[in-house]
């Protein structure tokens, strides 16, 4: 698992997000996703405070989604997956806060910083625009033109 991502650092930095928004988590992960099939990368990513909105798993095959409990933290699982990892030096440690840093370079890891990972994040290749939802009123007339002069 190449990145160990402290989830509320990394909204804190990200444009478009805001942790006063109830619905931060659930935007992160959804952008955290896109991202990482993109990067063919998987990662986890570490939320404070438990889970929004109850119970559920959000974690799918490039993403492990963890709510901590109230009486740890965010900070306090990734330090814990670092010392636990077989080879923290294969993996990047996305947070901006010193301590975790420290612990991250500490095992051999990378780290990289909230920031600089948004911007990461964020920036989408050429040839992945978004899609175009449909075609206008004179496109579609263009088209039939041409479909009816086959036929004829």
């Amino acid at each position: 698992m190449p990145y160990l991502i402290d989830g509320h650092n990394l909204i804190g930095q990200t444009p478009g997000l805001s942790l006063a928004d109830p619905d931060d988590e659930r935007q992160l992960v959804e952008m955290l996703r896109a991202y990482l099939v993109r990067a063919r990368k998987k990662g986890a990513v570490f939320f404070d405070n438990g889970q929004p909105g109850g119970t559920g798993n959000w974690s799918n095959n490039v993403l492990e989604v963890v709510f901590v409990r109230a009486s740890r933290t965010a900070d306090d699982l990734i330090r814990q997956r670092l010392l636990s990892d077989p080879n923290p030096r294969g993996l990047t440690v996305v947070s901006s806060d010193q301590a975790v840093a420290q612990a991250a370079r500490a095992a051999h890891a990378q780290v990289q910083s909230a920031a600089e990972f948004a911007r990461q994040m964020s920036n989408r290749p050429a040839g992945l625009q978004k899609k175009q939802d449909g075609l206008t009123r004179e496109e579609v007339l263009e088209w039939e033109k041409l479909f009816k002069k086959k036929r004829d």
